[in-house]
């Protein structure tokens, strides 16, 4: 705070020329640009220019949040006034306003909620942009090295476990018959699998189910066998 009063002459707020705002805001752009780049080389909708912008944009809203309750502050104090204005007034807005962002990028497919990662990605850059705005450096940077470490690395970690586990998902078209759809439930689960029905797709020709099934890999392709023999069963086909 004591470094923004220094900043503000009697002629007003100049925190706009100042060197030390726009090291700041290159900061912000680098350490956006750092998380938006794994994002966009993992395919993700929201890359790098998007956190990057997100990332810049919190950082100079936090800015000016704080600068202008300072200066605020300045005039109340210069005239006598006891009111204080509140610096996290302006800056409070930025997680609604992400809030609404992040949003954007959840959509539901196929019975399948995709993009909670891309929106907590957003949501985490921005919070790193309102700690460069506040110059809490260090905290700004090791949330960066945290964020990316988790982005980058725990997703190699997450397939290897998937792949160890044996999960797999099936989409299946069958007869337009809900006993046939649990006979074909019935038939990992009775082989010990753990089984979930993602989605089911119904039309009058055909039922088209998609199952997440947990097992060893031994007995996934030993079920999957039994299904294709089944007359009422069209077509298996293994998403994942």
């Amino acid at each position: 705070m004591n470094a923004l009063l220094a900043q503000i002459g009697p002629d007003g707020w100049n925190l706009g020329l100042s060197l030390a705002l726009l090291g700041r805001l290159l900061l912000a752009a680098f350490l956006g640009g750092v998380i938006g780049l794994e994002r966009e080389l993992s395919g993700k909708p929201a890359g790098l220019r998007t956190n990057l912008l997100i990332c810049v944009g919190a950082a100079l809203l936090m800015e000016l949040s704080i600068g202008i309750a300072a200066l605020a502050n300045a005039e109340n104090v210069r005239h006598g006034t006891s009111f204080r204005a509140d610096p996290a007034r302006i800056a409070a807005q930025i997680v609604s306003g992400i809030g609404f962002l992040g949003a954007g990028t959840i959509l539901q497919a196929r019975g399948n909620i995709v993009g909670l990662t891309t929106a907590a990605t957003i949501w985490v850059v921005a919070a790193i942009g309102m700690a460069v705005g506040a110059q809490a450096y260090v905290e700004a940077i090791g949330a960066t090295v945290l964020v990316y470490a988790s982005l980058a690395l725990l997703a190699r970690v997450e397939h290897v476990l998937v792949q160890r586990r044996g999960t797999r998902r099936y989409i299946i078209s069958l007869e337009p018959d809900p006993e046939v759809l649990e006979s074909v439930e019935n038939a990992f689960r009775n082989e010990g699998m753990r089984v979930e029905t993602s989605s089911v797709e119904k039309s009058a020709e055909r039922y088209e189910a998609a199952f997440d099934v947990s097992g060893p890999s031994i007995v996934h392709k030993r079920v999957v066998r039994e299904l294709i023999a089944r007359s009422e069963i069209q077509r298996i086909t293994r998403a994942l």
